[in-house]
C-alpha cells in the first residue's frame, strides 16, 4: 500500500511539474523526473540571489520557446534554500547559484551549461545541444556548413568501418558535445584541411597554431586527453573579441598550471606579446598553459582574485594545487626568470585577503585570509567560524543571533566566535566545504573540525559548541546570567 501511495504522489508531482513552463523540481520528484528523460536542463537557484532574479524571466521565456522545439527541450529549476533540496543540489552548486546543469541519459551524465544567460543565447545553445551529438559530412557543402573555421571541430574519419571505434567516437561526442562540435565522414577528402587517411582517425580543426591535428587512438580516455591538450592555444587571448572567448574557456578548463599576463593592450602589447609567446612556447608539453589578457577586459577576473587593473602589467599563476602567485608591475625581460622562480618554489604564495582590521574588539571577531592560521588553526581555542557573503539576506538575518552567541561566551576564555567573508578572502577549500551562506564550522582546541548542520538558533548552536569543544566545559549558566543582566541594563 505504501508503495502505491508513493507512486501516486510521484505521479502527481510529475504532472504538476510538466504543466509549468519551467518545471519545478524538489526532493520529492527530482530523481523520478531526471531518470525519465534523455535530456533535461536544471537551474539551481536561491530566491534571495540577485543573479537568480535577473535570470528567471529570461530562463522562463527560453523555456516557453524550447517546449515547442522538435524534440522539446525541458527546462526545470530547484530551490536550493530548502534543506532537503540543498542536499541533492550540493554536487551541482559548488561555485554558487544560479548554476545550470544539463542532465542526459536519465542523469547518468551531467554537463555544465556554458552558454550565455540571455534568452536568445539560452535558446540557441540548447537547441544545438538537443540534436545529434555528431553530424555526418557526405559532401563538401556539408563540410562548409558544419565546420566553422572560427571554432574547434572534432571530425571522426572512417574509411574503414570499425564498429568499436564508431561506438567510442559516438560516446565521446555525446560526452563532450557541450564543449566541442563533432562531425563524422567516410571520406577525408571532403574535409577542408589535412591529407587522406587509410584507417579510422580523428582530426581536430582549430583556428590557431598548426590549424589541425590528427590522432588514431580511439580509446575514450586517450581521445579525451588528445582533444583537451590540442584545443588549448599556446597563448590564449582575452580581449573584447567574442570569438576568442571559447579558447579562453578551454584554457580555463585545461589541466596543469595556468599563467595569466594582464596588460594595457593599447600601450603595452607590443613590448610584451612576442616575449610572452616565446615563454609559452618554451613550456609547451610541460602542463603549463598561458593566457594574455587585456586588463580592462579582464577587470572582473582580476577583482575576483583581489587584484586591480592599475597593478598591470601583472603576471599571475594559478597552480594545479590551487596555490596562487602574483607579480605586479612586471617588466618584459623579467617574465621568464620570475616564472622559473615560481616553478622552483622560491616565491611566497599570494592570498586574496581583506585588510587585517585595525580594531577587532567586537564580540564577533573578524577573520581574514591573512589571519586565518593565527585566529583559527593555531589559536589553541575552540573557534566557531561563520562563512558569510555580503548582501546575503540569510546572513543578515543570522547576524544578531551570532552576536548573542558571542555575548553568551564572552566570559569563556577558551571559545571564540568569529566570521569571515568567504567571497573576499581565500579559504582552504580542501578543509572547509562552503556551498551556501551562512555556513558554520567549529575548529576545536584539540584540532577537530565539525560542521553545524542544524537549525541556526542560538540554543542549538550553543549546544553544538558545548558538545564539540575541545577545551574544558565552561559554567555556561554564569555566563548566561551575566548576559541577561547586560541586556536588562540596555
Amino acid at each position: 500500500m505504501k508503495a502505491l501511495v508513493l507512486a501516486a504522489l510521484l505521479a502527481v508531482t510529475a504532472f504538476a511539474a510538466e504543466n509549468e513552463v519551467v518545471w519545478t523540481l524538489d526532493h520529492t520528484n527530482y530523481s523520478e523526473i531526471i531518470s525519465q528523460h534523455k535530456m533535461i536542463v536544471v537551474q539551481f537557484y536561491a530566491p534571495w540571489c540577485g543573479y537568480c532574479k535577473q535570470l528567471a524571466p529570461k530562463y522562463e521565456e527560453a523555456a516557453s520557446v524550447l517546449n515547442n522545439h522538435d524534440p522539446p527541450v525541458i527546462l526545470a529549476k530547484m530551490d536550493t534554500t530548502i534543506p532537503e533540496n540543498a542536499e541533492l543540489a550540493r554536487n551541482y552548486t559548488i561555485n554558487g547559484v544560479p548554476s545550470i546543469k544539463i542532465f542526459r541519459n536519465g542523469g547518468k551524465t551531467v554537463h555544465d551549461y556554458k552558454g550565455t544567460r540571455e534568452t536568445e543565447g539560452i535558446i540557441a545553445y540548447l537547441k544545438k545541444h538537443g540534436g545529434p551529438s555528431s553530424l555526418e559530412i557526405k559532401t563538401k557543402e556539408d563540410a562548409a556548413t558544419f565546420i566553422d573555421e572560427k571554432k574547434i571541430v572534432v571530425a571522426g574519419i572512417f574509411p574503414q568501418l570499425s564498429l568499436e571505434k564508431i561506438i567510442n567516437f559516438t560516446a565521446l561526442a555525446e560526452d563532450l558535445r557541450v564543449d566541442y562540435d563533432f562531425v563524422h565522414t567516410l571520406d577525408a577528402k571532403l574535409l577542408p584541411r589535412g591529407g587522406l587517411v587509410d584507417k579510422p582517425s580523428i582530426r581536430l580543426f582549430k583556428p590557431f597554431d598548426e590549424l589541425y591535428a590528427d590522432f588514431e587512438d580511439f580509446q575514450l580516455e586517450a581521445m579525451q586527453n588528445f582533444i583537451e591538450e590540442t584545443s588549448v592555444p599556446i597563448m590564449a587571448i582575452l580581449d573584447d573579441n567574442p570569438e576568442n572567448q571559447q579558447f579562453v574557456n578551454h584554457f580555463l578548463h585545461s589541466p596543469g598550471d595556468k599563467v595569466f599576463l594582464f596588460l594595457n593592450f593599447s600601450t603595452d602589447l607590443d613590448a610584451f606579446k612576442s616575449k610572452y609567446y616565446d615563454l609559452a612556447l618554451s613550456y609547451k608539453g610541460k602542463e603549463t598553459n598561458f593566457l594574455l589578457g587585456d586588463a580592462e577586459t579582464g577587470k572582473r577576473a582580476l577583482q575576483y582574485f583581489g587584484l586591480d587593473t592599475d597593478q598591470a602589467p601583472l603576471i599571475f599563476v594559478l597552480s594545479m594545487g590551487g596555490t596562487k602567485y602574483v607579480q605586479r608591475y612586471v617588466q618584459p625581460d623579467n617574465l621568464a626568470s620570475w616564472l622559473k622562480d615560481c616553478k622552483d618554489g622560491k616565491l611566497k604564495p599570494y592570498l586574496k585577503s581583506l585588510p587585517i582590521p585595525e580594531f577587532n574588539n567586537e564580540p564577533v571577531k573578524v577573520v581574514v585570509a591573512e589571519t586565518l592560521d593565527d585566529m583559527v588553526f593555531n589559536s589553541g581555542k575552540d573557534v566557531l567560524l561563520e562563512f558569510y557573503q555580503l548582501g546575503c539576506r540569510y546572513c543578515e538575518e543570522f547576524a544578531p543571533v551570532l552576536d548573542e552567541i558571542a555575548l553568551s561566551f564572552g566570559k569563556d576564555p577558551h571559545v571564540v566566535i568569529a566570521k569571515i567573508d568567504a567571497t573576499e578572502n581565500d579559504i582552504p577549500r580542501d578543509v572547509f566545504e562552503v556551498e551556501g551562506f551562512p555556513t558554520l564550522y567549529l575548529r576545536s582546541a584539540t584540532g577537530s573540525l565539525s560542521r553545524f548542520e542544524g537549525n541556526r538558533t542560538k540554543d542549538a548552536i550553543i549546544e553544538f559548541i558545548q558538545t564539540n569543544r575541545g577545551s574544558p566545559a565552561f559554567d555556561f549558566s554564569i555566563s548566561q546570567t551575566q548576559t541577561d543582566s547586560v541586556k536588562d541594563e540596555l
